[in-house]
C-alpha cells in the first residue's frame, strides 16, 4: 500500500485545515496517510500571547522518519515570500537522509497560505521545491485539470505549483470550499503518482 505523509506547520489553523483536506484526497485513492506537524520554534508563552492555535491533534514528526513514506506533501504558511522557518528548520535536519539518497525517487509536493492574494504563495512553493529536488524527489503540483483554480468569480487561492488558501490580513478568513477542493485534488494527485512508483 502506498504511504503518504502530510507534513505541516500551522500557526493559526489554516494550514492544519488544508492538511486535513490534502490527507482526505490522498486517502480517497486507497493510500495509507499519516498527518504530522513539525515542532514549533516559538516559545510557548509567546505563541499563546500571539494567539497561535495550540490544540492541534497531529503528532510531532521526526526528520529521520521521512524515508518511511512513498510521498511527502509539505504545508506551511508564507513568511515574507518564503516558507515558515519552522518547516525550513525541520528540513535542515535531513542531511543524513540526503547523504544516503533516502528520499530519491519519492514524490514531493507543497501547499501554502498567505494573508493576501499576492502575498507570496507562488514564491513560497517555488522556493521550497529545490529542497525536494536536492533530495532527488519527483515534484508534483496542482494541475490545471483541477479547474477550480480557474475563473474570477470569487477571491480564491490555487496555483499550478500547489494548493493555497488566503487567510486575510487578520487571519479571520478560513479556507473556502474551492480551496479545500484544491487541497483534496492535490492529495489524490500525489498519491496516484506515488502508487505508480511503488507498483
Amino acid at each position: 500500500m502506498t504511504k503518504v505523509l502530510v507534513l505541516y506547520h500551522s500557526a493559526y489553523g489554516h494550514i492544519e485545515t488544508m492538511a486535513k483536506a490534502v490527507a482526505d484526497g490522498a486517502r480517497s485513492t486507497g493510500a495509507e496517510v499519516v498527518i504530522k506537524r513539525v515542532p514549533e520554534l516559538v516559545p510557548d508563552e509567546v505563541a499563546r500571547a500571539s494567539f497561535f492555535k495550540m490544540d492541534q491533534e497531529a503528532p510531532i514528526a521526526d526528520p529521520n522518519e521521512l524515508d518511511q513514506y512513498d510521498a511527502i506533501i509539505v504545508g506551511a504558511g508564507t513568511r515574507f515570500g518564503t516558507v515558515a522557518s519552522q518547516m525550513r528548520n525541520f528540513w535542515d535536519q535531513t542531511g543524513g537522509l540526503w547523504a544516503a539518497s533516502k528520499l530519491a525517487g519519492k514524490i514531493g509536493a507543497v501547499f501554502t497560505a498567505s494573508a493576501t492574494q499576492h502575498g507570496g504563495q507562488e514564491s513560497t512553493i517555488l522556493g521550497f521545491l529545490p529542497t525536494l529536488l536536492h533530495h532527488g524527489m519527483i515534484v508534483a503540483g496542482l494541475p490545471y485539470s483541477f479547474q477550480g483554480q480557474l475563473g474570477l468569480e470569487e477571491v480564491k487561492g490555487g496555483t499550478p505549483y500547489g494548493a493555497t488558501t488566503i487567510t486575510g490580513a487578520d487571519g479571520s478568513r478560513q479556507p473556502s470550499s474551492v480551496e479545500l477542493d484544491g487541497a483534496r485534488y492535490q492529495g489524490a494527485h500525489v498519491a496516484k503518482i506515488a502508487a505508480k512508483q511503488v507498483a
